[in-house]
């Protein structure tokens, strides 16, 4: 079983990467592209046997307290099998 954790900025806070990217992407012909947020991706191996539950409640836990700034960040945490 895996944790896929995804970390972006909050909508209310500015992305410079992102602006940085979209305008590089616009200087390369790519005019279609009206934002881009830039964010983290982790992917977490899960001991054998884990329950989804604990998982789910223990991932989440790690996600709010190291792998996102809850002050800036929002997270979104999957389990897949």
């Amino acid at each position: 079983m895996k944790a896929l954790v995804y970390v972006s900025h909050k909508k209310t806070v500015l992305d410079p990467q992102g602006q940085t990217i979209r305008a590089a992407l616009a200087g390369m012909g790519h005019l279609l592209i009206d934002s881009v947020r830039q964010g983290k991706f982790f992917e977490i191996e899960l001991a054998p046997g884990t329950e989804r539950k604990k998982a789910e409640e223990e991932i989440g836990q790690i996600a709010h307290d190291v792998l996102a700034n809850p002050v800036i960040e929002e997270y979104r945490v999957e389990i897949v099998d």
